[in-house]
């Protein structure tokens, strides 16, 4: 037959025996005066606590001291865990205040950007503007030239037109029948020599 271990054994007789000791006063109740005021009863009353006391402490040690432990060291452990969510949480927040901060400088940045760009742009839109506008003078200029050119055109042919006009009035009135018919012989006998 196995015998159990120590350690499981050890509280039962030590259980066992704190009993058996706190019943003897009782036992021996019924004979003699109070055996409690006798200094065997004393010494069975100190002997009583210090088993009491030696079973409590014992049991508090044996069953006490590993769960308090294992209470211990969970605690420790949520602690460190606590710890490192923190830590982890800690990191976010730096993370996330770097990334607030990027993202401000990245906004000044852009409006940064967007105030050159848009310099830019006005800047491309007001030399375009003077380029159409340079265009349009040209085109204006040359439109008001060709005008101008047909104008004097138009004018040198009416004045050609009235000059002529007016010298053929001019010859009628003092061109004769006989004058004109010596002119247009004049003129018939210039073809011939130009002819031959």
């Amino acid at each position: 037959m196995k015998t159990a271990p120590r350690k499981t054994w050890l509280p039962f007789v030590g259980a066992s025996l704190g009993m058996l000791l706190a019943s003897l006063p009782m036992a021996a109740q019924d004979s003699a005066p109070n055996p409690v005021d006798t200094p065997v009863g004393l010494a069975f009353r100190w002997l009583n606590f210090a088993l009491v006391f030696g079973g409590l402490a014992y049991l508090i040690g044996k069953f006490g001291g590993p769960y308090f432990r294992g209470n211990a060291e969970s605690i420790a452990s949520s602690i460190r865990q606590a710890a490192e969510v923190r830590a982890a949480a800690e990191r976010e927040l730096k993370e996330a205040e770097g990334q607030l901060a990027g993202l401000e400088l990245e906004v000044k940045d852009m409006r940064r950007a967007a105030v050159r760009e848009s310099a830019a742009e006005t800047e491309r839109i007001r030399e375009l503007a003077r380029v159409e506008t340079e265009k349009i003078q040209a085109a204006v200029a040359a439109e008001i030239e060709s005008a101008e050119r047909y104008a004097r055109q138009e004018l040198r042919a009416m004045t050609a037109r009235m000059a002529t006009e007016q010298a053929a009035a001019m010859l009628r009135s003092q061109i004769t029948p006989a004058a004109e018919s010596a002119l247009f012989r004049s003129f018939v006998g210039e073809l011939e020599r130009s002819a031959s």
